[in-house]
C-alpha cells in the first residue's frame, strides 16, 4: 500500500504542468491543444485589457509574464507569446492563444502544439510583463 502510494505520488509530480527548472530547459515543454480566443476590452487575470492583436495567451499556472514558444504540430511554424490570463478550462487544451498570435501559427480552431518556456518570471503584479 505505502509503495503504491509512492508511485502514484511520484507519477503526480512528473505530469505538473510546465513548471520550468529554469528557461529554455527541455523539462519545461510540453505537448497538447491550443485554441483561439479573444475578449476584447475585457480585463485578464493579470490586469491587462484583453488585445486580440497582441501575442499573448492564457495558461493555467505560468506566472504572469512568461514568455513562451508555441509551434504548431502540423506545419511548424512557431511564435512567441506571453502569458497574461488564466485558463483554458477545457479538457485536453494547454493553451488559449490570441486571433494574432494563431495567424502567425497557421491555424484556426483547435491544433496541436508544443510549448516551450524560454522566459520565466515570478511577477505576480498586473503590470507584469508589459
Amino acid at each position: 500500500m505505502i509503495a503504491r502510494s509512492i508511485l502514484l505520488a511520484a507519477i503526480f509530480m512528473s505530469a505538473s504542468s510546465l513548471e520550468p527548472a529554469s528557461a529554455g530547459d527541455k523539462s519545461s515543454a510540453k505537448s497538447g491543444l491550443a485554441a483561439i480566443y479573444s475578449y476584447k476590452g475585457a480585463k485578464t487575470a493579470s490586469g491587462e485589457a484583453a488585445n486580440p492583436a497582441n501575442l499573448t495567451a492564457a495558461h493555467r499556472s505560468l506566472p504572469f509574464g512568461t514568455k513562451v514558444r508555441v509551434t504548431n504540430a502540423r506545419n511548424g511554424r512557431s511564435v512567441v507569446v506571453r502569458i497574461n490570463d488564466r485558463g483554458p478550462f477545457t479538457r485536453g487544451r494547454v493553451i488559449d492563444v490570441t486571433p494574432a498570435a494563431a495567424n502567425q501559427l497557421g491555424f484556426s480552431g483547435l491544433v496541436p502544439v508544443n510549448l516551450e518556456v524560454l522566459e520565466a518570471t515570478t511577477a505576480t503584479s498586473p503590470a507584469a510583463g508589459q
